[in-house]
């Protein structure tokens, strides 16, 4: 790996919620440091910690991957690492040219041109106009907008200003990218071309990557850093590891009753002898999985209902469904039973899912009682993929 490009040491952002006390105290602020009085370090009424303690080198030919829950101090540290607002504590140098996509439309004059405005994004980068006027037409062919390129940018689509951004901060090989969540605003094939992008200038570049979605974190960083409520909870190059911890830490919630018509609880759910309710049950890829929950019906049973189980995804995207042809042949009597799905070789892809729970007079009509979100579960394996299947297979590769 090449030199150092970004050295943050010690980094700390303190905030007011309350807007008044916020303009107060950054009087206080300005005062303190005109008169060169020590400004005051500990939180004071209505403050918080955004960023604390944060320190990290990243070097050239490296990427680090910034993770962590929505509040979590992502983009507070990225507005501190590009210049828009500066820490309380601590200190920060970059090295080179600095290119940022941390924010739709972020450096774009709504007003002006497509055109214009890379000539001016490029010209506060570094590049002089020389520069921009060789890599104007692969920038311009890199965003796929060419005939949009002359209209003004505040005619633009949420797409077309993330193309345009990307463009100009990418096909330059600055010496640092910062690049925040407004990958996802693109199409597939557009994101892919980015990746692709951030390969290829990679070895020349210092790369800062922020992301929910942990398949594209996997895909490019060799480093990590997890933050919760302004801290670095993980930091080091086991991104697997990072991830991991970054999907336990959505924990379940009340149970969401979406329907029930008052005849029927469920009570005692458990993944292979786990109590969802109380941990969190880890599964690794391709092994059995086993789940069980008792059904109370208040009154006894004439004809055994249909019971089915979904699964979403963290988005909260239905992945599967757990179905089976056989009938229950054992004879039911009263009114509480014991259900338990036995499934061989779970090949969900690594990652946080819920179990849903779907109970119906019939098989498709009726319905007696729906439970989202009854359960959360993770599915561990070193690859991370974006398809929610990861289904195992035999490959042959011959001679023709």
């Amino acid at each position: 790996m090449g030199e150092v490009l970004i050295k943050v040491e010690n980094v700390s952002k303190k905030f007011a919620k309350d807007f008044k006390k916020s303009l107060f105290y950054g009087l206080v602020d300005v005062f303190s440091s005109v008169f060169r009085k020590n400004q005051n370090k500990s939180l004071r009424k209505d403050e918080f910690w955004a960023v604390q303690n944060i320190s990290f080198e990243v070097r050239r030919g490296e990427c680090l991957g910034l993770i962590g829950h929505n509040g979590a101090g992502k983009s507070t540290l990225l507005k501190i690492l590009n210049g828009l607002i500066a820490p309380d504590e601590g200190s920060i140098t970059m090295y080179g040219k600095v290119g940022a996509l941390i924010e739709l439309g972020a450096g774009f004059n709504p007003i002006l041109t497509g055109r214009e405005n890379i000539y001016n994004n490029a010209a506060i980068i570094g590049f002089t106009k020389k520069e921009i006027d060789a890599k104007l037409q692969e920038i311009i062919d890199f965003a796929e907008i060419e005939a949009f390129i002359d209209m003004p940018v505040q005619n633009y689509s949420s797409g077309m200003k993330v193309r345009l951004g990307f463009a100009v901060a990418a096909q330059m090989n600055p010496d640092v990218l910062i690049v925040d969540e407004v990958l996802a605003v693109g199409d597939l094939g557009f994101i892919l071309k980015c990746f692709k992008q951030i390969d290829t200038i990679l070895p020349n570049t210092a790369v800062i990557f922020v992301s929910h979605n942990m398949p594209m974190v996997s895909r490019i960083c060799n480093e990590i850093i997890l933050m919760d409520h302004g801290k670095a909870e993980y930091q080091g190059n086991n991104v697997a590891k990072g991830v991991d911890l970054y999907y336990g830490k959505f924990s379940v919630g009340d149970q969401n009753i979406v329907f029930t018509d008052g005849s029927t609880e469920i009570e005692n759910f458990r993944i292979n002898g786990i109590d969802g309710k109380h941990e969190m049950p880890i599964l690794e890829w391709n092994k059995d999985v086993e789940i069980s929950f008792e059904l109370i019906f208040n009154k006894n049973l004439e004809k055994l209902p249909y019971i089915g189980l979904s699964i979403f995804d963290k988005e909260n995207r239905g992945v599967a469904f757990l179905y089976s042809e056989e009938k229950t042949t054992k004879q039911i009597t009263g009114n509480k039973v014991k259900v338990v799905f036995h499934h061989q070789k779970l090949q969900l892809s690594k990652g946080l899912y819920t179990f849903n729970v779907i109970i119906n007079k019939e098989k498709n009509s009726e319905p007696i009682l729906r439970v989202n979100t009854i359960s959360s579960f993770q599915v561990t394996h070193e690859i991370e993929v974006w398809p929610p299947f990861m289904l195992e297979t035999k490959i042959e590769v011959e001679n023709v």
